[in-house]
């Protein structure tokens, strides 16, 4: 029911602004319905659950550690041991619990009855500065943004490939347009020939060279109509309503010809350019990527040290850890440990702390690659902007000259003083340059469209 609503809403928009479908609306539905764009979103959702999944690392945990063992009537020991245990930023994990031990046969190390302790278990060399956890949630972060820039590059290269046929498109419209004109004005020459034939004032020649203009005209009129329908259906595959459904552009609905015949402002090169090496979105990929890789490179440098963790618990009778705390409390209850581990070779740690230094390095001469590709591709589409421009002045111009030409022999071909061959020579020129002229335009909106598209600005 809502994709009804959305597509009855689209074309009464569509009627009330004289059934013209410009470009910004055509580029707003594209934005908004399609699905390479909502999956483009997907994503940085994806990249957001990755984010609450590494924030896991930081949770606290309960744990319980309840044993019993009875046999033969007698009782050898139970242990029934919570404990709470919270990480923290800084590496250390802090840790609280209460004990109730007892048993005949209970461990030495243990101690009966009701205890509870308060201690921290703290790396002070490898995993100090950075850990595994640590590392992987700051990655989680760069890799969140990093989606960002990824869903803007996706959505770039969608709306310069929506523009494309978008003016492709118009430029259909506008020469069917053009050859239904020409159609027209020949169906009302052979007409007016006919009659003039069987009137005795033309020769059966003149309404046999009227026919066949007629006929070519009919024949192009024909191809171009073959090509706008075409072009149509291609541009509705852009169409979709807010329920993922497709939607077929009726053909009452026409380009805007007036902002197909505008110029578009040209930006500066030095602005451009800056543009697209600092917001482009496939340049920016590759700066998260080496923020993620100096992560990595941080943390096989920490697995460069040993392994030396310090344990400690200040101890207490009953279950109030804090009660009676004093000077003898951290003289007599407490314990403690050092766990130390150090490979002798340190091989593993060595080569993936050299995998991951040539990892930056490598990453690094693509960007430098990216951004020369980049920056090139925005000259190239700059210049080629500039010169489609001065082509199409020229071809307006020789346009005009044409035109004013055929006005001339036409009114001499009225008068007896020329011939329906030179009149058709004329018109054919005109056409000629016509076609041209909606080929350069079609070009050179492309040609500026792609500048943005490079630049990565397309959004």
């Amino acid at each position: 029911m809502k994709g009804i609503v959305f597509i009855l809403g689209l074309v009464f928009t569509l009627q009330s602004a004289a059934q013209v479908l410009n470009a910004d609306a055509f580029i707003k539905l594209v934005r908004n319905n399609h699905p390479l764009a909502k999956q483009a979103l997907i994503g940085i959702r994806k990249a957001e659950a990755d984010l609450l999944s590494a924030k896991g690392g930081f949770d606290p945990l309960i744990a319980m550690d309840a044993s019993r063992k009875t046999f033969d009537g007698k009782n050898y020991y139970f242990y029934t041991n919570p404990e709470v245990k919270i990480p923290t930023w800084i590496g250390a994990d802090i840790k609280a619990g209460i004990e109730n031990n007892g048993g005949d046969l209970l461990a030495r190390e243990t101690t009966p009855g009701q205890t509870s302790y308060l201690g921290i278990e703290m790396p002070v060399a490898k995993g100090l500065l950075l850990d595994k956890r640590r590392a992987t949630l700051q990655q989680a972060r760069i890799y969140r943004d990093m989606s960002e820039q990824e869903q803007l590059n996706a959505l770039n290269n969608l709306l310069f490939d929506a523009y494309q046929i978008y003016w492709q498109w118009a430029g259909s419209y506008q020469l069917y347009n053009i050859y239904s004109k020409f159609v027209k004005i020949a169906q009302d020459r052979f007409r007016l020939v006919k009659i003039a034939f069987e009137n005795g004032d033309r020769a059966t020649i003149d309404t046999i060279e009227a026919l066949t203009q007629l006929q070519q005209f009919q024949l192009v009129q024909n191809e171009a109509l073959l090509q706008l329908t075409n072009t149509t259906l291609e541009l509705s595959n852009y169409l979709w309503d807010e329920q993922d459904s497709v939607y077929l552009l009726p053909p009452r609905v026409t380009p805007d010809t007036l902002q197909f015949m505008q110029y578009a402002q040209l930006p500066a090169e030095n602005e451009i350019l800056q543009q697209a090496l600092t917001i482009n979105p496939s340049i920016r990929s590759y700066d998260f990527k080496l923020n993620a890789l100096e992560v990595d490179r941080r943390l096989k440098q920490q697995n460069l040290l040993p392994s030396i963790n310090l344990k400690a618990n200040l101890l207490n009778s009953g279950y109030n850890v804090f009660k009676g705390w004093n000077g003898a409390l951290f003289q007599n209850n407490y314990v403690w440990g050092v766990d130390v581990k150090f490979p002798l070779f340190l091989r593993e740690g060595r080569g993936d702390y050299k995998k991951s230094v040539l990892k930056i390095k490598e990453t690094n001469y693509e960007l430098s690659l990216k951004r020369r590709e980049v920056e090139n591709k925005v000259r190239t589409y700059l210049n080629e902007t500039i010169q489609l421009q001065q082509q199409l002045l020229i071809a307006q111009s020789a346009y005009k000259n044409f035109q004013s030409l055929l006005n001339a022999e036409y009114f001499r071909f009225q008068n007896g003083e020329s011939s329906l061959f030179l009149v058709n020579t004329r018109e054919n020129k005109v056409i000629e340059t016509a076609e041209k002229m909606i080929s350069l335009r079609i070009k050179y909106l492309k040609s500026r469209y792609a500048i943005d598209w490079a630049s990565g600005l397309l959004r």
